[in-house]
């Protein structure tokens, strides 16, 4: 599986990622689409704005926009968000994230916990930016958090190789049923890059144990994976959590397909376990009843990638349409048209 990566070229700083000059570079999203998402999204000092979420900034969002303004080979825009990133998130002595920014509370940072999917989003859309419009700065940042990565949150287990979803509460020395994981947090496509800048065979076991996790996780009747997993013993939905498929896990058939994992098995289960009356939603995984249906465009989209990697379906009308209305859907759909707009054309 190596996703968006090619070779390591000169020593850990320099990724070999199809570079192009930054005038050169192929956008892989519309000028029209992503001037619609910054527009309703980005605000002025850098901040993605998560307004599904009392209007908050994270992590993940900041890991998101960099990734989005790269595929919209738009450097300034890229730099602006970079530049809230590491002013008003990168505060911890690791290396790592602070997870969360509120806009209405001092300081604004209000949990100085990274979140791990949130720091490996940053440092790939780092990566990737450096290596495509030669900007050695944000290859040694890249370098730096993945490095952090690596030895704060990746830990070993019971012979499997994990991730923890941030340095602190998930561990069995934190909670009684820990090591605790979110299956979200597999961003597979990124893993390649993070081997490459901060070498380590243990990024390609994180990758090999997240999709035998994903393999065992069939929770309930609709055999679909919990938000938050506890692997103390077998793997079974974590204590103090809701026991739901929820909107965290409506990206993992998205991250899977955008990582280059193709099982049919695996895609077919979640799409067909995370689908109700034709659309996603979250699901009670003891009842495996809906929770929330999810009919957004942004939310759509996933089971749309699936049936086109499966078996070439072209996407419908709608989903290749962006109105954008919250965060995160719309981020998900954007990240669902570049794939397929890069990878799978015939499905357009």
């Amino acid at each position: 599986m190596r996703g968006w990566v090619a070779t390591l070229l000169a020593g850990t700083m320099m990724l070999a990622l199809a570079s192009e000059p930054a005038s050169a570079q192929q956008p892989r999203i519309s000028s029209e689409a992503w001037a619609a998402y910054k527009a309703k999204f980005l605000d002025p000092s850098g901040r993605i704005v998560d307004n599904g979420n009392g209007n908050i900034s994270h992590s993940e969002g900041q890991g998101y926009g960099l990734l989005l303004a790269y595929l919209a080979a738009s450097p300034a825009d890229f730099e602006q968000i970079w530049y809230f990133t590491r002013t008003e998130l990168l505060l911890r002595n690791d290396g790592l994230a602070v997870w969360k920014w509120d806009p209405s509370a001092t300081p604004h940072a209000t949990d100085a916990n990274n979140a791990s999917d949130g720091d490996i989003l940053i440092a790939y859309a780092l990566a990737l930016a450096g290596s495509a419009w030669n900007r050695t700065e944000y290859i040694t940042a890249a370098t730096r958090m993945a490095q952090s990565t690596l030895s704060e949150t990746i830990v070993e287990f019971a012979g499997r190789t994990l991730l923890m979803p941030g340095a602190d509460g998930f561990s069995g020395a934190d909670r009684d049923d820990g090591p605790v994981i979110n299956p979200s947090y597999w961003v597979y496509e990124a893993l390649p890059v993070m081997a490459a800048l901060a070498p380590s065979d243990r990024w390609q076991k994180l990758a090999d144990d997240g999709l035998s996790l994903l393999k065992a996780m069939q929770f309930g009747p609709r055999k679909l994976p919990a938000e938050w997993v506890s692997l103390k013993r077998q793997p079974q939905p974590a204590e103090g959590f809701d026991i739901e498929f929820g909107y965290n896990a409506i990206r993992i058939p998205l991250y899977l397909a955008r990582g280059g994992v193709t099982d049919r098995a695996l895609l077919a289960r979640l799409k067909e376990g995370m689908t109700a009356n034709g659309v996603p939603a979250t699901i009670d995984l003891t009842t495996g009843q809906p929770k929330t249906e999810l009919s957004d465009p942004g939310y759509e989209i996933v089971n749309h990638v699936v049936a086109c990697v499966l078996d070439g379906t072209k996407l419908p009308a709608e989903a290749l349409q962006f109105a954008p209305a919250y965060y995160y859907p719309s981020t998900l759909q954007l990240l669902g048209l570049a794939y397929v707009g890069e990878k799978h054309p015939e499905c357009l």
